[in-house]
């Protein structure tokens, strides 16, 4: 069984989030509404060396199968410059009581603000509709992804030998 903090995390701004990024860009994070196009668009131009744990899928087809399950029940957030996707986070039901986190951003938007944004948002979002639990897997390797997380107030609750586990509690 997996272990949550015992203390909440702080209280999370849900979307809508407008902000201008890093790089002079204003960034719009919203609740996904169907915006399936874009979003198909986006997982379609994915850079494949920021693929992760062999997601997102790197074909349309794939990426339009993948979508319909992650997209099903889940807490969806997008991020938006100008009419483009740049970013996409969800929290997908374990089916324990749990959610697990994916968050992606475009690699012309990393490092400049959106993947802090999209958490927020995101994490705002299910805390106002009562979801308490929330974890992740990371890549051990990527230390600007476990700091990021850390930075909300996931704490690391398991390890595998390239993964880490963390977890929250909202």
């Amino acid at each position: 069984m997996r272990g949550y903090p015992e203390d909440h995390a702080r209280t999370f701004d849900p979307p809508p989030i407008t902000f201008t990024d890093a790089h002079g860009r204003e960034i719009r994070i919203q609740e996904y509404d169907d915006e399936r196009e874009a979003l198909t668009a986006m997982y379609v131009a994915f850079d494949p060396a920021d693929r992760a744990q062999g997601i997102p899928p790197a074909d349309e087809d794939a990426v339009e199968n993948w979508l319909e399950v992650i997209l099903a029940g889940s807490y969806n957030v997008i991020a938006v410059h100008g009419e483009e996707c740049v970013g996409h986070a969800t929290l997908v039901p374990d089916g324990e009581d749990a959610y697990e986190l994916a968050i992606f951003v475009l690699d012309t938007h990393q490092q400049a603000g959106v993947g802090s944004q999209l958490l927020e948002g995101l994490l705002g979002s299910a805390q106002a509709d009562g979801a308490e639990h929330v974890w992740l897997t990371v890549e051990r390797w990527n230390q600007a992804a476990i700091a990021l997380y850390h930075k909300f107030g996931f704490e690391t609750c398991g390890s595998e030998s390239f993964e880490m586990e963390m977890a929250l509690r909202l």
